[in-house]
């Protein structure tokens, strides 16, 4: 996904471990509800850990771990018990702690009694707080020292710091406290069979004073803000009801965590668009906000346009070696109030990204098929241009045809597609390729691009801009096929390196590459059968590399490893070719992996066999809730419906293929332009009603991009 480096993984956050998020907030905390600094644990707001430790005990002994449960994605139910002091016998001491994240966090504690004696209780909470940016935690490099001051005042513990000229702080309190320097202590007596409880808040300050904004807990028929977000959302989302339960359950939980990923622009509040994932990517990432806001386009279109509005207003101005920003280029990351100069490229926007840019573009395509205001996409179409100057003129610097990569600055990412961890382009026999690199994928989305900016040329009629990347698209198709396509092997080239030598290596990439049609017919067949091989599906998915290939490693980040997003992409491809059976397959496969997470797919899974472990293996470090894989379910069943609209040419298109065993859909609430519309599908038909006056519904495949710009050549002329 995103910043990970040789020397960037993030360490393990301990076992049982539980996350939770709201926004660009969240918390990370163990299996118990409490906080340790020796792990990448703490309550995270704008990217700075405004709570290092959180350590709750009663009579002095931590509580042990019962059962944790994530009742929403920023809210979750703990239960422990406090051992008993004899050592032997079970305690009749049980906490629960209610947990809520936002600006801050919210915890209701409650000991509850199941004894016949009183129980005499001196609950304290010891806090923690060394105001470390992400990726100091992240990468286990807490390079700066803070000058800190505690203040405690009645029942509140408030905790500033300062480094150079950057003030910090956070207020920790709660009604009946007392408060230390060092921690909250509540002196209570829970009667036989009762129970007590406190409400703790901690929240940041603003420049090391006042409170950001007060977390305070609701009445008990009242709903929390966090509550009346995620309502807000709900209420504007399709409603689904499927014949299979489980896959049901996965989608729903896909909107759930998606909703709790949304993040909105601090300079445009009413754009909202979606972070990357849990826990380190809390943030607006290029590359990631574009492909989930296209996967979950059936669900909330306006988080595609809030994403294309948002990274344009960023869109690269000047050259800059550091932050590797040029002209037209789409950033990679942005990071909120990263502080400490250990953020890609130093800064806190970085672009080192080779395809963010043409995938902008790409999607803003799609985006505009989808029935917004045709003035708004008018405005955003010099932004479109710029980016294809990019692709153009820094993107293919050597004027070969091809977009390529190399870092700029020895701080960068040394791999700058989807897969850019240090080591994830190889050879066949494991040798790493040297930069420039031409990946595969990103080729398919600059043809995807050109045939995007060719046919909105064409449809606002300047047929000769419609002509130009209609013709650019062709001769990239071409060339892409010669100098990619391995004749002997069956397979695209993973990527061309600085020799402009075909990196051999059998990988995923090339099955994102069907998905924009780049691939000629008469190969893509070859190319499904590979990546269906025992070599590429795992049986939970296809691998992002071969288990025959030398770098292969199921326990790896980008070399043997599952990634549900990138299934989904390919997924989408073979449906594009005709492949459906193995669309299918990949499809069902991931779904089943989902009911061993409770419905929620990972980042990324290992890729050990099927028939060697019978249900997936995580990957230590995955991020959960992440954006692509909360998106896959949703862009799985899109595809298999054949879902697609065009607004502007008053149609809405659906050739559905959804399996026997997912039963019968019924959706409502679709948004479709400025309409709500129903669906029911029942095998291979498909009913709509209430779509928007003047649209039809047609059964069959949407007019391709490809197949538009056709329609801008002059007659006579091939």
């Amino acid at each position: 996904m995103t910043g990970w480096n040789a020397d960037t993984a993030a360490g393990p956050l301990g076992p049982g471990s539980v996350t939770l998020v709201e926004g660009s907030s969240f918390c990370i905390s163990a299996a118990n509800g409490d906080i340790h600094p020796e792990y990448p644990h703490g309550v995270f707001y704008e990217d700075t850990r405004i709570l290092s430790g959180w350590n709750l005990t009663i009579n002095g002994e931590p509580v042990e771990p019962l059962v944790a449960k994530t009742k929403e994605p920023y809210r979750a139910l703990i239960a422990g018990r406090v051992n008993h002091s004899d050592g032997y016998a079970d305690s009749p001491l049980i906490v629960e702690r209610l947990r809520e994240v936002g600006a801050g966090i919210l915890e209701r504690i409650t000991v509850r009694n199941y004894s016949t004696a009183p129980a005499k209780c001196l609950i304290s909470i010891k806090v923690e707080a060394d105001f470390a940016d992400l990726f100091e935690v992240k990468e286990a490099r807490i390079q700066r020292h803070w000058d800190e001051s505690r203040a405690a005042d009645g029942d509140g513990l408030t905790i500033r710091a300062t480094w150079q000229d950057i003030r910090k702080g956070v207020l920790v309190s709660a009604d009946g406290a007392d408060a230390s320097p060092e921690a909250l202590t509540f002196h209570a007596v829970v009667p036989p069979h009762g129970e007590w409880s406190a409400t703790v808040s901690a929240v940041p300050t603003v420049n090391g004073t006042g409170p950001v904004a007060p977390l305070v807990r609701p009445d008990a028929d009242e709903l929390s803000p966090r509550d009346l977000r995620r309502q807000e959302w709900v209420s504007k989302i399709p409603v689904l009801q499927m014949g299979n339960s489980s896959i049901e359950r996965t989608l729903r939980r896909s909107y759930d965590d998606l909703g709790a990923l949304r993040i909105e622009d601090p300079k445009h509040p009413d754009r909202v668009v979606v972070a990357a994932g849990a826990p380190w990517f809390m943030a607006l990432f290029g590359r990631d906000s574009l492909w989930a806001s296209l996967m979950a386009l059936p669900v909330d279109p306006s988080l595609a346009f809030g994403t294309i509005q948002t990274l344009a207003e960023r869109q690269g101005k000047v050259v800059d070696e550091m932050s590797e920003e040029e002209p037209g280029k789409i950033l990679h990351e942005v990071r909120l109030d990263v502080s400490s100069g250990l953020a890609l490229g130093g800064k806190s926007a970085y672009y080192g990204s080779v395809d963010a840019t043409p995938l902008f573009v790409a999607l803003f395509g799609e985006v505009s098929r989808w029935g917004f205001a045709a003035e708004t996409f008018t405005a955003l179409l010099p932004h479109v241009d710029r980016a294809l100057d990019w692709i153009r003129n820094y993107g293919d610097k050597d004027g070969d045809g091809f977009v390529e990569y190399e870092r700029l600055n020895d701080r960068g990412l040394i791999n700058q597609g989807w897969k850019d961890s240090w080591d994830g382009i190889n050879f066949a026999d494991g040798t790493l390729a040297e930069p420039p690199i031409a990946l595969c994928e990103v080729q398919a989305y600059v043809y995807g691009a050109y045939l995007a900016r060719s046919w909105i040329a064409y449809d606002a009629g300047d047929l000769g801009l419609a002509a130009e990347y209609r013709d650019l698209a062709a001769q990239l198709k071409r060339q892409f096929n010669e100098q990619f396509w391995l004749p002997d092997r069956g397979y695209y080239a993973i990527a061309l390196d600085g020799k402009k030598r075909p990196v051999d290596a059998c990988a995923s990439n090339m099955g994102q590459c069907l998905v924009f049609g780049i691939i000629d017919e008469d190969k893509a067949p070859m190319v499904a059968e590979r990546l269906m091989s025992p070599e590429m599906f795992s049986g939970w998915g296809v691998r992002t590399l071969a288990s025959d290939m030398g770098a292969y490693n199921p326990a790896s980040y980008h070399n043997g490893s599952v990634w549900p997003h990138d299934n989904a992409i390919i997924a989408a491809g073979l449906l594009r070719y005709g492949f459906v059976e193995q669309a299918q397959r990949i499809s069902t496969a991931l779904f089943e992996a989902a009911e061993y997470s409770e419905g929620r797919l990972p980042e990324l899974f290992c890729g050990f066999s099927r028939e060697h472990f019978d249900e997936p293996v995580p990957y230590p470090t995955a991020c959960s809730p992440q954006a692509w894989a909360a998106t896959t379910p949703i862009f799985l069943i899109k595809s298999l419906m054949g879902y697609y609209a065009d607004v502007a040419r008053g149609g809405l298109w659906m050739d559905p293929v959804l399996p026997e065993s997912y039963g019968d859909l019924h959706i409502t609430n679709a948004p479709m332009a400025n309409s709500r519309i129903t669906i029911d599908i029942s095998g291979s038909s498909a009913t709509i009603k209430g779509l928007p006056e003047g649209m039809l519904f047609h059964h069959g495949t949407r007019p391709r991009a490809s197949e538009l710009v056709e329609r801008a050549r002059p007659r006579g002329k091939a």
